[in-house]
């Protein structure tokens, strides 16, 4: 079956290291957004205030579909971007509690208020919110927070199937804004 899932999510929750393995157990094409954008020169410059490379959205689109125009089978997407893209036919959005996160982004020696940007996102669900405005019920939302890999591979591997659905909007770590 040709099917395109995009899997996105902030920074740290998981996506690469889960869409490698996935991909690999289900034999399906792996498009990592961060290597394609550099590999094609799909930025608009550097943001002089955060210091890193803007994505051009409308080409990293248009460049996608011309990738994935002649495959035939399964592709994955990921990157914390791929639900801003069009023609999926799922967008799993992970999402993990924001202290986890924390861990993770201090562990990669992101500075403070770059931490505090991303755990307010993930606080807010952006990610799922923007998947959802675009991609409506195509959008699966999934908690990775106390899941191995594997057990998040597995669930993954049964959305893509269509045995269980993740609707958008059942995750809520609004507590952790309140609190923090």
């Amino acid at each position: 079956m040709n099917q395109t899932i995009f899997i996105s999510g902030t920074p740290t929750v998981g996506k690469t290291t889960i869409s490698e393995v996935l991909a690999s157990k289900i034999g399906a094409k792996l498009i990592k957004i961060n290597d394609f954008v550099f590999e094609n020169g799909l930025t608009l410059g550097k943001d002089s205030d955060k210091g890193y490379e803007v994505i051009d959205i409308e080409k990293l689109d248009a460049a996608l579909q011309e990738e994935l125009e002649d495959f035939d089978g399964t592709a994955i997407v990921e990157g914390h971007v791929s639900h801003l893209c069009s023609n999926a036919d799922k967008i799993i959005v992970l999402r993990a509690n924001p202290e986890i996160l924390r861990e993770r982004l201090e562990a990669r020696g992101y500075g403070e208020s770059k931490i505090r940007e991303n755990l307010e996102a993930e606080a807010l669900g952006v990610c799922g919110c923007e998947a959802y405005d675009m991609h409506s019920n195509k959008v699966e939302e999934v908690d990775v927070s106390s899941m191995t890999v594997e057990d998040a591979v597995e669930v993954l591997e049964d959305i893509i199937e269509g045995n269980v659905h993740y609707p958008f909007g059942n995750i809520d770590f609004m507590e952790w804004i309140i609190s923090n």
